[in-house]
């Protein structure tokens, strides 16, 4: 079924929806960093290197490529 909405309304709606489920996503990420780390600690294993890395935000990767660039 679907509902005619008028546009800004429905744009803020998607919008608050994805900052929702950016959000849930980051939680999650990091619940899963927490526990894999107790798994290798319970079985003897070294910690994963790299594991704990944060993947580069928009603002960071401009950055980046503007200084690749040269």
């Amino acid at each position: 079924m679907f509902i005619k909405m008028p546009h800004p309304q429905t744009k803020e709606m998607i919008e608050k929806d994805q900052d929702h489920l950016d959000k849930e996503i980051e939680r999650l990420r990091k619940q899963l960093k927490v526990k894999v780390n107790r798994l290798f600690e319970a079985q003897g294993k070294p910690e994963l290197k790299g594991f704990n890395l944060t993947p580069l935000n928009q603002d960071e990767l401009k950055a980046l490529k503007v200084i690749l660039k040269g």
